[in-house]
């Protein structure tokens, strides 16, 4: 697995084990844009999506 692949995983199980980009980019150290980016990259490589989000809500998908 690619290092970058693999740093994205981490990003995403942040962000779904605290519901919350806030949190999960407190809890790793880096920006809400960088974690973003981050999923964003991830979903694009493996082809799905894996968080539902809009500007109030954040849910994960079947895939994800």
């Amino acid at each position: 697995m690619a290092r970058e692949t693999f740093s994205d995983l981490i990003a995403f199980l942040a962000i779904a084990r605290t519901g919350s980009f806030t949190r999960a980019a407190q809890q790793l150290g880096v920006s809400q844009s960088a974690l973003s980016y981050a999923l964003k990259e991830l979903e694009g490589r493996l082809g799905l999506r894996l968080l539902n989000r809009t500007t109030r809500s954040m849910s994960t998908t079947e895939a994800g």
